[in-house]
């Protein structure tokens, strides 16, 4: 799975979506991109299963996300079919649970489906293309 990890970390690396890839042994780290507080997503091996997070230490960014999802009215889930779809990937995403984990990080994640290289480069870009539209992750609008 470290080698799996380190690939993906390297190919979407080469995407410029993300401000900076940061491997970590049992996950690689993908800082987000524009984003005004400290937030990342992550490709993770728990116990042998691949999942795919977005994480941040900041209460207010994840108010700012929960905030536009209840908004909006779509489930997470749907968003990142939508982004899912647009690369090419078929498919149900499992359930997406949002919590603050033991770090005191607010988190959303799902286990992926499959524990190929692809399938992970595709969810890691629909989170990050999912999360990018909502709340504050895609930094301020320049609209006065």
């Amino acid at each position: 799975m470290h080698e799996l990890l380190n690939t993906i970390g390297n190919q979407a690396s080469a995407s410029g979506v993300f401000s900076r890839v940061e491997p970590l042994g049992d996950r690689v780290r993908f800082h987000a991109k524009g984003c005004p507080e400290p937030a990342w997503y992550e490709l993770a091996d728990v116990d042998g299963t691949l999942v795919v997070r977005f994480a941040t230490p900041n209460r207010w960014l994840s108010e700012s996300i929960e905030s536009d999802l209840m908004h909006f009215g779509d489930p997470i889930e749907e968003l990142v079919e939508e982004e899912l779809a647009e690369l090419g990937w078929r498919g149900k995403v499992p359930p997406i649970k949002h919590f603050r984990d033991d770090e005191r990080l607010y988190t959303f994640e799902n286990p992926l489906p499959s524990t190929d290289a692809v399938t992970a480069e595709k969810f890691l870009l629909a989170y990050e293309a999912a999360f990018r539209a909502l709340g504050d992750v895609g930094g301020e609008d320049d609209e006065a």
